[in-house]
């Protein structure tokens, strides 16, 4: 019942989202200018996705590593069919499945490899909004005398955003600080109150914040950060290419500002962030930059098909390669949970 309750607010969500986004579009006005855009540009906006998909894959072997050394390739891959999972299933599935696919193929924890996505999220929060920064306090200005008041808002946004990364980071600093206390901690709860399922949680905190380990040197993360920089400057140069592609007069720094606006968008949980994607791009672009709304909803549906297909269509075959099919990665996700298999 609860499974036809949650599928049913998805569908709610994705339609009243495509609503909005497509609310008084010309759809001949957009294969118009989908077909009038630029090859050469969208051929580099699609590079761009693989780019920082094998960017994100060497990031993450790199957090591994106090968990065990792991192979790229497979880094690699079940970064794809995480991505692939959470295309096809909503509540960003694929966070959940892509440390367990891992774990079936590198002998580490599947717990503590879960805590490294984690990791992932702060040092992408603090990376996006740090080039957010860059650009408010360097080539904002145009662009605020646009919509003052939306740009007012976005700048305290991103500022509670920096406060919330930085006050997880230092969570998780004080969990990866001593992982056995941590379960000893648990233990003493199992005695005080004898249950199975205390101890079992006591195993889960300590490999868990095992799965942290890279916090605990400062050097270690302060290189984890700089990889989120390329990173992102990759999945900027994509959307700048799109916006070339189209004759948007947008700037690679106004990247910068459309990124943080598409954050808030897939963080609204439909599969593939379909609704909110797209209407976070077509705002962005209508408001700060004056693109007329058909060539925006344009943009943005060739954008979301290439931040999203190569992808999904790599995560699939992956997934298909070890007998995985989507029914398969929707069992996995309900059923993956701390202290299951390869913990």
């Amino acid at each position: 019942m609860r499974s036809h309750f949650r599928t049913v607010v998805v569908l709610a969500l994705v339609v009243g989202l495509l609503g909005v986004f497509l609310h008084n579009v010309d759809f001949r006005g957009v294969v118009s200018e989908i077909v009038r855009a630029r090859p050469l540009w969208l051929g580099l906006a699609l590079a761009s996705t693989f780019v920082n998909l094998a960017i994100r894959a060497k990031r993450w072997q790199y957090l591994l590593e106090p968990l065990g050394a792991t192979n790229f390739n497979n880094a690699f891959r079940a970064t794809a069919v995480g991505f692939a999972a959470s295309a096809v299933l909503p509540a960003r599935a694929g966070e959940v499945i892509r440390p367990y696919f891992l774990a079936r193929h590198e002998r580490i924890s599947a717990t503590g490899a879960f805590a490294t996505i984690i990791l992932e999220r702060l040092l992408d929060m603090l990376a996006v909004l740090a080039l957010l920064g860059a650009f408010v306090v360097l080539f904002g200005q145009q662009v605020a005398s646009a919509n003052p008041a939306l740009f007012t808002a976005v700048k305290w946004a991103g500022a509670l955003a920096g406060v919330v990364a930085l006050a997880g980071l230092a969570v998780l600093f004080v969990l990866a600080g001593d992982p056995v206390r941590l379960a000893n901690a648990m233990l003493r709860v199992e005695r005080s109150v004898p249950s199975a399922f205390a101890g079992m949680i006591g195993r889960i905190v300590q490999k868990f914040a095992s799965g942290l380990g890279t916090i605990r040197r400062p050097g270690r993360l302060l290189v984890a950060l700089a990889w989120s920089f390329p990173l992102w400057l990759s999945i900027d140069a994509g959307i700048w290419a799109v916006a070339v592609a189209f004759g948007f007069n947008v700037p690679f720094t106004g990247s910068f500002l459309i990124v943080p606006l598409l954050t808030l968008g897939v963080a609204v949980p439909t599969p593939g962030a379909i609704g909110g994607f797209h209407e976070a791009f077509r705002l962005g672009l209508t408001v700060f930059y004056g693109v007329p709304n058909d060539a925006a909803v344009a943009a943005a549906l060739v954008l979301h098909a290439f931040s999203v297909g190569p992808s999904l269509l790599l995560g699939l075959l992956f997934a298909a390669q070890v007998g995985l099919n989507i029914a398969g990665m929707r069992q996995l996700a309900d059923n993956a949970k701390p202290g299951g298999a390869n913990p």
